[in-house]
């Protein structure tokens, strides 16, 4: 035998609701205009306008940052990339110099090849920190994070970076394992019988 409970909702739920979960009334608000002279007052007083809020920060920026920052990426390595502007041309990858962290000298001239190509290379000081991938896209993950923070630098410099393929991220991943197969394409062998 089943019990069967029944629930009844109530007719009048104001009565239910406590008095701190009712919403407070807000007294309707007046809308005044102040006459012409008083707005030059409220400015000569202190209250700032859009454009006075603007140019203090502009002013913050006029000094320039310490670096210059971008991310770059290629199939699964990530490069976080600042350029400081008094620099000499020394790259230091994950703490290490140039040398130590990559061997082959090939993968020094992907990531010098940005500067290069627009005549930055004693210009800036360049430290890279990288995560995931290989050596080869850990390399070209810096090469499009020196391209994105040189865009940062100089908008001018972007057509020519742009023509070069430096800006573009190289979308070319891993393709996903499929079910009922080997790997994404592979299938399993044939068998007749």
């Amino acid at each position: 035998m089943r019990t069967q409970i029944i629930l009844m909702k109530p007719k009048n739920l104001k009565n239910l609701k406590p008095k701190h979960m009712t919403p407070a009334k807000k007294p309707p608000t007046k809308k005044t205009t102040a006459p012409a002279g008083e707005t030059t007052a409220k400015i000569a007083a202190g209250a700032e306008t859009a454009p006075e809020k603007e140019q203090k920060n502009k002013i913050k920026f006029e000094k320039g940052p310490l670096y210059y920052y971008a991310n770059g990426k290629r199939k699964t390595a990530v490069a976080r990339v600042k350029l400081f502007l008094s620099g000499s041309g020394e790259i230091t990858v994950n703490d290490k110099s140039i040398n130590e962290f990559f061997t082959v000298p090939y993968h020094h001239e992907v990531i010098k090849s940005p500067l290069r190509l627009v005549g930055h290379v004693k210009t800036f000081d360049i430290k890279a920190t990288t995560i995931g991938g290989g050596i080869n896209a850990q390399a070209e993950a810096i090469r499009h994070g020196i391209a994105k923070a040189l865009l940062e630098y100089d908008q001018s410099l972007r057509l020519t970076l742009k023509k070069a393929g430096f800006l573009t991220r190289d979308a070319r991943i891993k393709e996903r394992k499929k079910p009922g197969l080997k790997r994404a394409r592979r299938a399993p062998q044939w068998n007749k019988r």
